[in-house]
């Protein structure tokens, strides 16, 4: 309503500075001021129709939530939000109406959260979402002001972010408040759990995260397809929690995606089996599970219940070969072939300064170093190592080749056995979790929503 009023206002001034400038240009003045209604003096239609383009100022709603209005300005914003998170590619213009439905999708979702929040006398303190907001510029080295100005300068702003804040924080509260207290564990399912755990001692698990979107058998093939193309942006180097937080439809999404440490064995049959087959930081086709299709993504593995090696610190000595920039290849492939006899027969560590200098290299020298720090292929070599033993070099002919030569390692302590509360907490999570997908599904059913 404010945006129709401010919009009249602006034609009534246009017409007066143009009424005023028609009786400049003829030399006549008004007799007397006028005192004739407005609607006898000027020729208004009662039901005006505007022609060219509309004001670009006015955006029109894009959906009306239970009476809340989401306008093209917000999804823009939104939308604006993942194109910053996914600089390192572009999303191609055919996919960007796709990814507009997609956020809009989202703050539907949202809406429905917040307002179910406040139906429950849930209030959010501004204090708390201004300290998230501070506490997120921190992390990219920027004051709350500059962040603010980075993000209007990016087309979104601080208005839109703090918003999505909101509605994690309402979100949550509302879970707290309404789905944590009825989720009951008993102490002999926590029991049983440890029971299986040990049984399994020295099984894999893996840390997981999801980005989940329901479906239903109408919708199923679009959802598969917008599965698909988020599949596409993350294997081109999208942030994966990022994409969490704006798609995904788990309450994990407020914390990226993140499911912890699972074994095969707690997921569904065809989420275990793709993780089972993932490498290490690889992401999974679009799966499809009860409910949706699950993105998924296996950030590191371990072994249950036992110590894993690539906790390991080492101690380690880099010998390093730089070439300047355009070097032949004939150049450097005797250079390389020399660092490779004779770093393979120095003796160890305490030959690495000799040897550097009889190859033209330098050393690093680096005591604090976990294996899992690492490249994966670089902890393979090493932990197949004897200490004094080198890596074969690696790098690139055109840049700089380098061996690692290992020093030292302390070896981690043994795992510590699981915990009760661990347990506890991994169950109810679960479980709050599937209850928190039905209660969205419950609000969405109940709302009504008109979209423009």
């Amino acid at each position: 309503m404010k945006l129709g009023i401010f919009h009249g206002a602006a034609l009534l001034v246009a017409g007066t500075v143009t009424a005023a400038t028609a009786i400049a240009q003829t030399g006549a003045a008004p007799a007397a001021a006028p005192t004739l209604p407005i609607e006898s003096n000027l020729k208004i239609p009662a039901n005006p129709q505007f022609f060219g383009d509309e004001n670009p100022n006015i955006r029109k709603a894009t959906a009306i939530v239970n009476g809340t209005v989401i306008t093209g300005t917000d999804v823009d914003q939104r939308v604006a939000l993942i194109l910053m998170a996914n600089q390192s590619q572009q999303v191609p213009p055919d996919q960007l109406q796709l990814l507009r439905q997609q956020v809009l999708r989202n703050i539907v979702d949202e809406v429905l959260q917040m307002q179910a929040a406040t139906a429950k006398d849930i209030k959010i303190d501004e204090k708390d979402v201004d300290s998230y907001f501070a506490r997120y510029a921190q992390t990219i080295n920027q004051t709350p002001r500059q962040f603010t100005a980075y993000l209007r300068a990016n087309g979104s702003s601080e208005t839109a972010f703090k918003q999505q804040i909101r509605g994690e924080i309402a979100w949550s509260r509302l879970q707290h408040a309404q789905i944590e207290p009825f989720v009951n564990i008993s102490e002999e399912e926590v029991k049983s759990v440890i029971e299986r755990l040990n049984a399994s001692r020295g099984t894999e698990e893996f840390k997981v995260s999801e980005i989940f979107l329901s479906a239903t058998p109408e919708n199923a093939a679009q959802v598969q397809a917008n599965a698909s193309r988020i599949l596409e942006q993350l294997r081109g180097g999208a942030p994966f929690a990022q994409y969490a937080r704006q798609f995904s439809e788990a309450s994990t999404a407020a914390v990226g995606g993140d499911l912890g440490w699972v074994r095969a064995e707690q997921l569904p049959d065809a989420l275990a089996a793709a993780v089972r087959g993932l490498p290490v930081g690889s992401v999974s086709q679009p799966i499809a599970i009860p409910g949706g299709f699950s993105i998924s993504a296996v950030e590191d593995k371990r072994q249950v219940l036992t110590a894993d090696p690539r906790d390991a610190v080492l101690s380690l000595k880099q010998v390093v070969l730089n070439f300047p920039a355009n070097t032949p290849r004939a150049e450097t492939e005797p250079k390389i072939k020399h660092l490779v006899e004779v770093t393979q027969h120095m003796g160890g560590c305490g030959g690495a300064d000799a040897a550097a200098a009889k190859v033209g290299g330098e050393v690093i020298t680096n005591d604090q170093y976990k294996v899992r720090d690492l490249p994966t292929p670089l902890q393979t070599a090493l932990l197949g190592l004897s200490v004094g033993q080198a890596t074969q070099p690696f790098g690139s002919a055109q840049d700089r080749v380098s061996v690692l030569v290992l020093c030292g390692r302390d070896d981690p302590p043994a795992a510590p056995a699981v915990s009760y509360d661990q347990i506890y907490n991994q169950l109810a999570e679960e479980r709050v979790n599937m209850r928190a997908r039905r209660y969205l599904r419950d609000l969405r059913r109940d709302a009504v929503i008109d979209y423009r």
